[in-house]
């Protein structure tokens, strides 16, 4: 008898990302400033099935394209939003891999924006795996992701102690947390849980005011 396939972190982040979006409703507030739920589905929708309009999201002269083309997703309904986002793209479905590194953090920062969007929520509790895959994943890519941190870090996860150097230098901030919590630090998200800052006092406020993201 053959094992089943474990699902994958960006397939799962997106069927219970879904999942959440239809329970919450189009309104819904998100961690997205001035997105609802619906704002971050049509988002999500255009990122994946229109890239050339979704550059619009981080280039401001295209802004018009990107902002038409959600309109146009969310003129769909927001259910047939939602479970045309929880179907891979085909490019995605014929690579699997494709779809874990393109989506794995995304669809686990928009979900946490989802979550945690609402007045009162609670951290999750990811597979002790997933937790080692995100920390691997983060460590090697932290010139990509640590890019924009503006004083000497190091990141360390408080469940195992191991750390990872986010920005070389002297006297560096150490920044403590939860894996999904240093994740979403990095991603610019300000709703944290158990985060904490020790270092030089000027070091800290510089890294705790930075406009950080991806």
């Amino acid at each position: 008898m053959t094992a089943p396939t474990q699902e994958s972190l960006a397939k799962r982040e997106r069927r219970e990302l879904c999942d959440l979006a239809l329970a919450l409703g189009p309104d819904a507030p998100t961690l997205c400033e001035g997105w609802t739920a619906s704002d971050l589905m049509a988002h999500l929708v255009v990122r994946e099935r229109k890239p050339v309009a979704s550059i619009g999201n981080v280039v401001e002269r295209f802004s018009g394209l990107n902002q038409r083309a959600m309109a146009k997703q969310q003129a769909r309904g927001f259910e047939v939003l939602v479970e045309r986002y929880r179907t891979p793209a085909l490019f995605l479905r014929a690579v699997p891999p494709v779809d874990e590194a393109m989506n794995g953090f995304e669809l686990l920062v928009h979900h946490e924006d989802l979550r945690r969007g609402a007045a009162s929520w609670e951290p999750r509790d990811l597979d002790p795996a997933e937790l080692d895959l995100l920390w691997s994943r983060l460590s090697k890519g932290m010139k990509f992701f640590g890019r924009r941190i503006p004083v000497p870090t190091v990141l360390r996860r408080s469940d195992t102690g191991a750390t990872t150097v986010a920005k070389p230098g002297d006297d560096p901030v150490t920044v403590s947390g939860p894996v999904v919590e240093l994740v979403l630090l990095l991603f610019g998200r300000s709703a944290l849980r158990d985060v904490t800052f020790e270092g030089p006092e000027d070091k800290v406020e510089e890294l705790r005011s930075a406009e950080l993201g991806v």
